[in-house]
């Protein structure tokens, strides 16, 4: 899954500001509960951070698509987490901080 995230980066051309990919990956070997413990973590600490927040939806889009061949189940948890993350991103964020989002995760 490693190579999925660097191959995920060198197309976007994005550089990773958090340990977002390798906080999740750690939580898979544990579970979908740990998966769940993770996300909620990293929005509480931060859902104010606009430029961290975006690369959480991020991640949670691009574990979705890491996982849907291979394990359609975890792919669905990280389908529900990236909805709220996502939601919460497009409710919360204005003015040039949604244009980030927007911008970023397109």
């Amino acid at each position: 899954m490693l190579r999925f995230f660097q191959q995920m980066c060198e197309d976007t051309g994005y550089s990773p500001q958090t340990s977002f990919w390798e906080d999740f990956s750690i939580a898979e070997y544990y579970g979908s509960d740990a998966i769940y413990d993770t996300f909620f973590k990293a929005m509480r600490e931060w859902r104010k951070n606009h430029v961290y927040l975006t690369e959480l939806v991020m991640i949670l889009n691009w574990k979705i698509w890491a996982w849907y061949k291979h394990d359609p189940e975890l792919s669905k948890v990280y389908q529900a987490l990236y909805e709220q993350a996502d939601k919460f991103a497009i409710d919360n964020l204005k003015d040039e901080e949604l244009e980030y989002f927007l911008r970023t995760v397109d």
